[in-house]
């Protein structure tokens, strides 16, 4: 390449013009499918990386690849209004959570990168929670030289030294080390197409810094891929048809939805509308249903509502659907949902290996969410319903009759307590919805949150206690706004997640719940938000203790130690990463705020909220009636 060739860098000045890596291969093929960003820390290894993400040019879509090798095909990148970006983050675990934050929003591939060793090792967590909710990540961690593993290197990741293969082996989808530039291309896109495939989570490709920085044809392109990514709109015939047939003869139904309802939420709400079925969901499920919706009764399990558990235990109810959940702990809280609906249940999923845990359902039907309720709308919205010869259920156009009158005749909990309150969903301690006393009841910031904040607005949820405070009290007024690393419980998923998210939809704003333990933890990656002027507000319930190890350990072990914080001021923390901030006392606090101001601002606010200790969480709330004391 002659060496008087000259490219225009991003300072606008000349620069020699590069030649082009299996690096620069990675990021085509990145910009291809969508990615507009990837999450990392740099590093001496993983430095190729960022390299090509800082010199990379648009390419024309007019311009056609010649002199291709066979295993090449199809050599055309379209031109991007976007460029594909590197976020620096301050940790590897807050980079992965901003990755699983980005991919939740946007429903893209979320992407995060790590050198070698430490690096590697610290995204971990991150990974491991991605891998508990199931969302597509591509991790790429780079390795010493290809000719030198195992020699005791610096940050050696060899298998016969400190495995990074290895170790992300029980969480991730796809996890394989490229041990040839040959093999990268290949193995780059099972991963990708692994992140995606069903359940889906983190795909892991380890590549050697050798084979990153390794020159390729100047015209070499990324393949055209987009198809290895569409989601087959497949349904099993004779597990629906079976479906239609239990449903023409149902009278009252009850859909209980969990995480895997994700992008079919709109086609299920329409169905449980026109079959005026009545909703609960679990924990993870909440986020994606309108609170107010005149058919949404709460959560089941923790943190849940008993509301949601009559629901379920109703004698008068003859099917329960189960949509987008496996019904194991995790998603039910220890709720036996089969057991519970008495042999009425019904489970439908485009995950199999949920259908493991609902052996005893009187059908199983697999298939895309979305198309199976699409189906379902469409079948009983063509039938004539007076024609009671079409189905041997004849009762059916006399069913949904008396299932709407059934639906609203069910008791409207706490219907006095109407201040942004769900009519039908009851709350555990209502009364605290509304209290005015100093600190202030978590219960009350809940209230203040749900009622004050527009609502496209996202809430992206820590675990502990807020988690518990979030599911119970926050009732959002549009479905999809809600999130929480429920999966693996990291408390600091929120506040890497929350910057991910605001990155994937600039034009929100993102308020995120975290406690004050998780803040101490990985505040810093506030200052991300800073950097990108990204209009998060992050609230922090403010106690002074970690507050599940306090309610769940002091009534045993009254040892302060191990549950008490010293004394934060947070706003002055945030004040000097450069974020505007606020410390919230007392309710009357709050009508001091300019929430529109902050929704719009160029930059990060915290709001530092000092809420009463002493409040216990609802964790057992919705569960209580199924549940007795082992000891008693």
């Amino acid at each position: 390449m002659s060496s008087g060739l000259k490219e225009i860098g991003r300072a606008g000045k000349p620069t020699a013009r590069r030649e082009r890596t299996y690096a620069d291969l990675i990021v085509a093929y990145l910009n291809q499918v969508g990615v507009e960003y990837v999450f990392g820390v740099p590093g001496g290894a993983i430095a190729p990386l960022f390299s090509a993400l800082a010199h990379q040019s648009p390419c024309d879509p007019s311009d056609v690849a010649t002199g291709l090798s066979p295993r090449i095909l199809s050599r055309r990148t379209p031109r991007r209004t976007r460029e594909l970006r590197a976020v620096v983050a301050r940790h590897e675990a807050g980079a992965a959570f901003m990755a699983d934050g980005y991919a939740r929003e946007t429903g893209k591939l979320g992407v995060c990168c790590a050198t070698t060793g430490p690096g590697a090792a610290s995204l971990v967590t991150g990974i491991a929670s991605a891998y508990a909710d199931q969302i597509p990540m591509l991790v790429i961690t780079a390795r010493e030289a290809s000719p030198y593993p195992g020699s005791g290197a610096l940050q050696d990741t060899s298998g016969d030294a400190i495995d990074t293969v290895g170790m992300l082996q029980q969480c991730t989808r796809y996890n394989d080390l490229v041990y040839h530039p040959e093999q990268l291309e290949r193995k780059l896109l099972q991963a990708m197409v692994a992140a995606y495939r069903k359940p889906g989570g983190p795909a892991h490709i380890s590549v050697p810094v050798d084979i990153l920085r390794r020159v390729i044809a100047a015209e070499t392109a990324p393949c055209d891929v987009a198809t290895l990514f569409r989601q087959p709109d497949v349904v099993d015939t004779q597990s629906f048809d079976a479906l239609c047939q239990v449903l023409f003869k149902a009278h009252r139904i009850v859909l209980f939805l969990g995480d895997g309802c994700r992008g079919s939420i709109d086609a299920i709400v329409q169905f449980a509308e026109l079959m005026e079925a009545v909703i609960v969901t679990t924990p993870s499920g909440k986020g994606f249903i309108d609170a107010h919706h005149h058919l949404y009764r709460g959560v089941l399990g923790f943190a849940g509502h008993a509301s949601a558990l009559e629901s379920l235990a109703d004698e008068d109810v003859d099917l329960v659907l189960v949509a987008g959940t496996g019904m194991d702990e995790l998603s039910a809280c220890g709720c036996d949902v089969a057991t519970l609906s008495g042999g009425k249940l019904v489970h439908i999923d485009a995950n199999m290996e949920n259908f493991v845990h609902s052996p005893a359902a009187r059908l199983h039907v697999y298939g895309n969410l979305r198309t199976v309720f699409m189906d379902l709308v469409q079948v009983f919205t063509s039938v004539d319903y007076q024609d009671q010869t079409l189905f041997s259920g004849g009762p059916y156009a006399r069913g949904r009759e008396a299932s709407r009158q059934a639906v609203s005749s069910w008791r409207l909990p706490n219907s006095s307590i109407s201040f942004g309150t769900p009519r039908k969903v009851s709350l555990h301690q209502a009364e605290k919805y509304l209290c005015n006393d100093t600190p202030i009841k978590p219960q009350r910031l809940m209230c203040e949150l749900s009622r004050r904040f527009p609502h496209p607005a996202r809430f992206v949820c820590g675990a502990g206690n807020c988690r518990a405070w979030a599911i119970h009290y926050l009732h959002l007024r549009k479905g999809g706004c809600f999130r929480t690393g429920a999966g693996y419980g990291a408390v600091t998923w929120a506040i890497g997640a929350a910057v991910g998210t605001a990155l994937g939809d600039r034009g929100l704003p993102v308020v995120c719940l975290t406690g004050d333990g998780s803040f101490l933890v990985s505040g810093q990656e506030l200052t991300v938000a800073v950097q990108h002027r990204l209009a998060v507000i992050f609230v922090i319930l403010n106690d002074q203790v970690p507050g599940v190890v306090r309610h769940g350990r002091a009534p045993q072990d009254g040892d302060p130690a191990c549950f008490e914080l010293p004394p934060v001021d947070y706003a002055a923390v945030a004040r000097a990463m450069g974020a505007q901030a606020h410390t919230i006392r007392s309710p009357e606090d709050f009508d001091a705020l300019d929430i529109e101001a902050m929704c719009t601002a160029a930059g990060p606010t915290l709001l530092d909220v000092y809420i009463d200790p002493d409040e216990v969480p609802p964790t057992q709330t919705g569960m209580n009636l199924l549940q007795t004391d082992p000891a008693g």
